[in-house]
């Protein structure tokens, strides 16, 4: 990838510099985009809120580069900032704010940007994969523009995990809350596309930012978060972060759907290579197994946990089956995930409110109980979609229908009763 991204720069060489690149969205760019070949390729795109080309500044994200982030538990800086809020663990998180970056173009005889060197690749095709994932969570799955304002992007930022390892993390492009923003990170291992380029694990990331925005309701260390992790067992932790990563890879599949290479059920495979990316793939039919099952409740999974992934991959490619024939389902059941993040309803209660709701008590917040609300967002007149998806979960999760249905507490928006939990084999 890197050597045919150096390539296609050398091929610029007969393109006329550009003195000042427009700066009034929509900017037509090239950007790297994965093609239906399966390959990226220098595509010629519309950036349609970018305000500032040469800083990579717009409605969606605001480019910062030269970061310093760094977490540690021992930092006496981040010590002193517990309990003071969001704004004061983010200064004692953020070691160096950075400053802005430069992109260069060269233009050609049509007026379209090439980028003229691997940065600026970098950059213009890491904000049109945002912009597009901010555009799908608007116009797919009905998240309204004010909940979505622009959001900082750190581009290769040190960052530092100080309790899992002192040196600067790699190969990644992750949101991170305590700082609200998302990381596009420096690359050294991985030969196939950088992270940024991948626009389904962009979305992905995005998908972290709007559940952070509905489900923590914002919040840097969401106090859920803080609370449960404390416990000995973190049912309620466990069910919560897998969510968050199965729900987002759903969205990745969806939002990929609308782009040239169509339907991506695989968010990894452009990036990764062999079983890291086959585990995160959604059109196999992955079930829950009997141990896996049994650590959601009797485990700590902690912040960083494989489980957290296979338990969401589980999630996910229980949606992915219950609606990949149809688009009409896809934009359906996307859009019945958000709304089931937040929803002050008592019939039909959020994750947010059922997070406050068992905030002291995290063993009620169930994985059936949080699925139970995605299936009460389902619009009533979906019926065959409902029925599909309460069959996937119960069958693939290893939940009793009664659990997603609310037993005697069944109410109208829960599983129909054509819901059947069927053979399922396969375990991550």
């Amino acid at each position: 990838m890197v050597r045919k991204l150096t390539a296609a720069a050398a091929a610029l060489a007969t393109l006329t510099a550009s003195c000042a690149p427009p700066s009034q969205p929509p900017v037509k760019v090239r950007a790297l985009v994965l093609s239906s070949n399966g390959e990226y390729s220098p595509t010629e795109v519309e950036l349609k809120t970018v305000t500032n080309i040469v800083t990579m500044e717009g409605q969606v994200m605001k480019t910062v580069g030269s970061a310093l982030i760094r977490l540690d538990s021992a930092d006496p800086e981040l010590s002193a900032a517990q309990g003071k809020g969001d704004e004061a663990y983010k200064r004692a998180v953020l070691k160096d704010a950075g400053r802005s970056v430069t992109a260069s173009y060269i233009t050609d005889e049509k007026g379209v940007l090439w980028p003229a060197d691997f940065h600026t690749w970098n950059l213009v095709t890491t904000y049109y994969n945002l912009e597009r994932a901010w555009d799908y969570f608007i116009n797919t799955a009905a998240v309204k523009a004010a909940e979505l304002p622009q959001t900082t992007t750190y581009y290769f930022p040190e960052f530092v995990l100080a309790d899992l390892n002192d040196e600067p993390q790699v190969d990644n492009a992750i949101y991170f809350s305590p700082v609200q923003a998302f990381l596009v990170l420096p690359f050294k291992t991985i030969e196939k596309a950088p992270m940024a380029l991948n626009a389904s694990i962009l979305t992905h990331e995005y998908a972290h930012l709007v559940f952070n925005r509905r489900v923590y309701e914002g919040q840097g260390v969401p106090v859920a978060i803080q609370n449960w992790s404390l416990d000995g067992n973190t049912p309620g932790l466990n069910a919560l972060k897998s969510l968050d990563e199965g729900l987002a890879d759903f969205h990745a599949y969806v939002a990929s759907c609308s782009t040239s290479y169509n339907c991506n059920p695989r968010v990894l495979y452009t990036t990764l290579e062999g079983q890291q990316a086959e585990a995160r793939d959604l059109s196999k039919k992955w079930c829950m197994g009997t141990e896996l099952s049994q650590s959601l409740y009797t485990a700590n999974f902690g912040q960083f946990d494989p489980r957290h992934y296979q338990v969401g991959t589980i999630v996910a490619s229980a949606l992915y089956e219950a609606a990949s024939t149809s688009p009409a389902w896809r934009q359906v059941l996307a859009r019945a995930v958000v709304a089931a993040y937040s929803d002050e309803d008592s019939t039909k209660y959020g994750l947010a409110q059922l997070t406050k709701t068992y905030l002291g008590n995290q063993s009620g917040f169930t994985l059936a109980r949080a699925l139970r609300s995605i299936v009460q967002h389902i619009p009533n007149g979906e019926v065959d979609l409902k029925t599909r998806v309460c069959s996937n979960f119960a069958t693939r999760l290893r939940i009793p229908l009664t659990e997603l249905s609310g037993g005697t507490d069944a109410g109208p928006n829960d599983c129909p009763e054509g819901a059947t939990i069927n053979d399922c084999s396969i375990t991550p």
